[in-house]
């Protein structure tokens, strides 16, 4: 008879939270190409960040990302050559630029966010709404437990 111990379980844990972090680099990278196939993952994260904040300065997203300016730079202008994000004046100060999702920009991101809802739901149609309930709980408390890592 084999007896499951704590430092089995925290294994498992570690393995199966390595395993979702690879499944969510591959579901990002998917989702990127699903709002255009030409969108970098990075790049996809200021998209994401710019339609549910913007719009904002450069100086804000560098802080945001934690990345140079050089680099956020960049990767705004790939966003604007791609058509999904726009620099505009600061009416508050007309020196300084801000930085936007596009409308098409926006709704690209809202009709992945349905598809990529709509497949969720799909995938967990065999839990119930106690399971899912309980297992958001037990991943917020996971998070929390972990979050000065």
């Amino acid at each position: 008879m084999s007896t499951v111990t704590r430092h089995d379980d925290l294994r498992r844990i570690e393995a199966e939270v390595g395993s979702l972090i690879r499944r969510v680099k591959r579901v990002i990278g998917e989702r990127a190409r699903e709002v255009h196939p030409d969108l970098h993952p990075m790049t996809y994260f200021i998209l994401t960040h710019l339609a549910a904040n913007g719009p904002m300065r450069g100086a804000d997203l560098s802080d945001a990302f934690g990345m140079d300016k050089g680099g956020v730079s960049r990767q705004v202008q790939a966003l604007v050559d791609l058509g999904l994000v726009e620099r505009k004046p600061d009416p508050e100060d007309r020196r300084a630029i801000l930085v936007d999702a596009t409308t098409e920009g926006r709704k690209r991101l809202e009709v992945m966010s349905q598809h990529r809802s709509d497949r969720f739901d799909k995938r967990l149609a065999g839990w119930s709404d106690a399971e899912l309930s309980g297992f958001a709980d037990q991943l917020a408390a996971y998070n929390t437990a972990l979050s000065d890592d």
